[in-house]
């Protein structure tokens, strides 16, 4: 094993073992609710194990936190590219004051978001939809700064008397 990996597994593990220190459980409770383990989740935890993919997404699971927080640890994602979209991911997993229903929503919006704007998870896939997405977010600043609301998706306005009441708006 490299050290390289040695020091990202470490950091792994070390992470691990705060989370789950800060959600309060044993190394028992965790390892029974993410189905792995307990020696295995102790050898992830002391950067002997390198763990698959699917093992961190059900610790992270079962922690209620980022799977693409553990990712990056792991070096399973490039950090540096990931890292901004990783961290406003774990800041509103985070966040005592929103139910898990909010906090998927808020992670929907902000996904649909960063498609629009180019940096989903397709824009790796097509250079392209990086010079979309920013011409996009111009197109949608000059509207803001134009009328308001019209770069906002959202329901259509409804308008009060009747078929007469003049040209309708249209989203787009």
């Amino acid at each position: 094993m490299a050290s390289l990996n040695v020091g990202n597994l470490g950091n792994l593990g070390e992470y691990l073992r705060e989370q789950r220190r800060n959600a309060q459980l044993s190394l028992r409770q965790l390892a029974d609710a993410a189905g792995v383990s307990n020696p295995y989740l102790s050898q992830i935890e002391r950067g002997l194990r390198k763990p698959s993919a699917e093992v961190l997404q059900q610790v992270a699971k079962a922690l209620r936190i980022s799977a693409e927080t553990l990712y990056v640890r792991a070096g399973i994602l490039d950090a540096e590219r990931d890292r901004d979209d990783v961290e406003t991911r774990a800041v509103l997993l985070a966040d005592p004051s929103l139910n898990e229903r909010q906090k998927q929503v808020l992670l929907q919006i902000y996904e649909s978001f960063r498609k629009e704007n180019g940096f989903g998870a397709d824009a790796d896939a097509d250079a392209d939809a990086v010079d979309d997405g920013e011409a996009r977010a111009q197109d949608a600043t000059a509207g803001d700064a134009a009328g308001g609301a019209d770069s906002i998706p959202g329901p259509e306005p409804r308008t009060t008397g009747g078929s007469d009441a003049g040209p309708r708006r249209t989203a787009g």
